[in-house]
């Protein structure tokens, strides 16, 4: 179906626009519901949110793409530097001249501005077709500007190039917002955790034997076999054998739960001492751990109030700035200053109003905040329920192990009288020596 995506349940940042098996985990891509690709790979919306879908700064981009494009315009921006009119005055020194140094600003700044640039003119368009104009606008704005100008008084052969201006901006920016996907890489990593919480193969009978295969090949209904200490591949039933599975970091429940025929055991969890035949009822995206994944990844795609206010702030500020930009250059070239002086004040009103601060910082936090939530295992299904935790007075806790870690432990000693707290210690060490007891 043309439009139609396909990810995975364990790693919603994979997106694909066919079926197919997950390259990190090997399970089958399931529909994406809602649209297309998402916010770093990580922001799912629905039909309601289309608009701001669409106007993702980097949708389709990957951390490693603004690294090297980073690298390659800070090479080529070096020479642009050392061959600028600032070098000359700041230095008192000329760069060597040879044939052809004359084109190598413009050569190498043209290269800068379609290799390193592209991105942030893509992400305006897309901005600017969903009628969202943000801090890619303004970023592009300048660039254009500052090269087209340049470009133009390279050719007329009059007036002050911004070669060296429009290379280290760029670079700059590029800088920026590989950090900036970096970060919001990291913030992603509670989901790969809970995906490693599921094992690459399962041993399935067939017939009287048994058959190890990859995980994306298991169906319902399919009989596995857990050995002890084993994780258990899918939801399923236990359909032979007893024993006690650890389902502390799927569930809460801090001590092993006791399992026999006819119970149901989630995928991730990890078998005890006995071994079980488990039959497959829920594979893939309908499991247990498929949906705290899907919590997260909601959570993190769901907008608080703040974040909206600043959504819409961010919005009002391009405009402005749009507006103050082109005052400041009708003013400058009223007052006489010239049109390189103008121009250079234009880019520079475009990227200094760039709302880098408040369109990052809010859900950037809101995201590493959810996420690291669910590392402790506390799942936040909206952001809008951590703004008003600040109005919660009481909170109750009602299963073991949710503040305390679910196992025994010494915290003190307190000797009677006449015994010495190093002899109450080691008489403990030497009967603790040879026992299991916990």
């Amino acid at each position: 179906m043309e439009g139609k995506f396909y990810t995975c349940s364990m790693h919603p940042e994979i997106q694909r626009g066919a079926p197919g098996i997950c390259p990190e985990c090997g399970m089958n891509l399931v529909p994406l519901e809602g649209k297309a690709h998402g916010e770093h790979g990580h922001r799912d919306f629905d039909k309601s949110a289309s608009a701001e879908a669409t106007a993702d700064r980097h949708a389709g981009h990957h951390t490693d793409a603004f690294q090297k494009k980073f690298w390659v315009s800070l090479i080529l921006s070096i020479p642009v530097i050392l061959y600028s009119d600032i070098v000359r005055e700041l230095f008192d020194w000329a760069p060597p001249i040879f044939p052809g140094s004359r084109a190598m600003p413009p050569l190498l700044s043209s290269i800068i501005f379609f290799y390193g640039g592209w991105v942030f003119l893509e992400s305006a368009w897309r901005e600017l077709k969903a009628r969202l104009p943000g801090m890619m606008t303004l970023i592009s704005l300048a660039i254009i500007t500052a090269y087209a100008y340049s470009i133009f008084v390279t050719v007329r052969g009059e007036g002050e190039a911004l070669f060296w201006e429009l290379s280290t901006l760029i670079t700059v920016m590029l800088l920026g917002h590989w950090f900036e996907m970096r970060a919001v890489q990291g913030a992603q990593g509670a989901l790969r955790e809970l995906s490693k919480l599921l094992p690459d193969t399962a041993e399935v009978f067939r017939g009287s034997k048994t058959e190890v295969v990859a995980l994306s090949e298991l169906k319902v209904d399919d009989v596995v076999l857990v050995k002890p200490g084993g994780k258990i591949p899918a939801d399923g039933m236990v359909a032979d054998g007893s024993s006690d599975v650890d389902e502390s970091l799927a569930t809460g429940e801090s001590r092993p739960v006791p399992k026999k025929i006819g119970d149901g055991v989630i995928a991730g969890t990890v078998n005890g001492d006995g071994s079980l035949k488990v039959a497959i009822k829920k594979i893939g995206g309908e499991t247990f751990l498929a949906g705290v994944m899907r919590l997260v990844r909601d959570a993190q795609s769901s907008k608080s109030r703040l974040q909206i206010l600043s959504d819409r702030a961010a919005l009002y500020l391009t405009v402005i700035a749009v507006l103050a930009g082109g005052v400041t250059f009708i003013a400058w070239i009223a007052a006489r200053a010239g049109i390189a002086f103008a121009v250079e004040r234009l880019v520079a009103v475009l990227v200094i109003a760039c709302p880098h601060a408040l369109g990052l910082a809010v859900p950037l936090v809101a995201s590493i905040s959810t996420t690291k939530a669910a590392q402790n295992g506390f799942l936040v299904r909206q952001r809008l329920a951590l703004e008003a935790a600040r109005n919660v007075d009481v909170v109750l806790f009602d299963k073991t192990g949710t503040l305390t870690k679910g196992e025994y432990g010494v915290i003190g000693t307190r000797p009677f009288i006449g015994v010495s707290e190093n002899e109450v210690l080691q008489l403990g060490a030497s009967v603790n020596a040879h026992s299991e007891h916990p």
